[in-house]
């Protein structure tokens, strides 16, 4: 027995050596990689760069874009439609230098932002782990992850982050949860629910919903059904809406809404999914 004891704890202490080592090795080869035009998407990068204590550098545009949203949504629409991306200021960062590779950009035209499309014609990111992140004014994580993944076939394209730009306080909070969860930090956190299947919206739910969605600058639709899911922070709600695109057909999206149990706590859409 005495044996057998010293070879559990002398097993259990060279796993958590060997796990100790394995994060160590992984944090000196974390890179976070970002394009921010407005600051908002760099404002998550030096989070996640805080939390994980990783090297950070920002993709720069030899010229940059304007900043005003009329003035880089028509350029970037010229560049899609004619099939150019603007060209890129040199990295100082070696990409083969790093295992893992968040990478940060806003969400244009419902994907990664033009610059991130000169960044992955040029480099296949062979081998390596990229864990998107993104901001975005509705949605987009799930549309931009694809296609990184479509672009970048070489490379292990991991589940990511996005946040909204109306919501961009709340991420220091979700990327403790996301970067633990996912296994990028130590630590503990207590596991999300799934949510309840769906049911069909009462005038309860749809008053959550409008509270959530009737500011947005453009209609989101109208909820058909509704799951829930509690936490110790948060009721949060998943919906099923009916919309028009611009087509003018009839399509279904997702909608996530969340209310803080804190008082006086207001409901607030965080994704769209689509």
């Amino acid at each position: 027995m005495a044996i057998l004891a010293t070879s559990i704890v002398s097993g259990c202490a060279q796993k958590q050596a060997a796990n100790s080592e394995q994060a160590e090795g992984s944090n000196n080869r974390v890179l976070v990689l970002y394009y921010s035009e407005t600051g908002t998407t760099k404002t998550v990068a030096q989070e996640l760069q805080q939390q994980l204590q990783a090297d950070i550098e920002g993709i720069e545009a030899v010229e940059p874009y304007s900043g005003n949203f009329q003035e880089t949504i028509q350029r970037s629409q010229r560049e899609r439609e004619s099939g150019t991306t603007p060209e890129l200021k040199p990295l100082k960062s070696q990409i083969a230098d790093y295992d893992v590779i968040f990478l940060g950009y806003p969400i244009w035209f419902g994907t990664y932002a033009m610059p991130i499309a000169t960044l992955v014609k040029a480099n296949d990111f062979a081998g390596k782990k990229i864990v998107p992140f993104c901001t975005f004014g509705s949605g987009g994580l799930n549309t931009s992850s694809e296609d990184l993944k479509k672009a970048l076939p070489k490379a292990s394209i991991q589940k990511g982050y996005g946040v909204r730009t109306a919501r961009v306080a709340a991420a220091a909070k979700e990327l403790n949860r996301f970067l633990i969860e996912n296994g990028y930090k130590k630590g503990t956190v207590d596991k999300l629910s799934d949510y309840s299947a769906q049911q069909p919206v009462t005038e309860q739910d749809k008053a959550i919903f409008d509270a959530a969605c009737s500011s947005y600058q453009f209609p989101l639709g109208t909820p058909v059904t509704v799951g829930q899911r509690e936490s110790a922070e948060s009721t949060d709600y998943q919906f099923t809406v009916k919309s028009r695109g611009m087509d003018g057909k009839e399509g279904t999206s997702t909608i996530f809404v969340t209310v803080g149990k804190e008082k006086d706590a207001k409901p607030e859409f965080t994704e769209v999914v689509r």
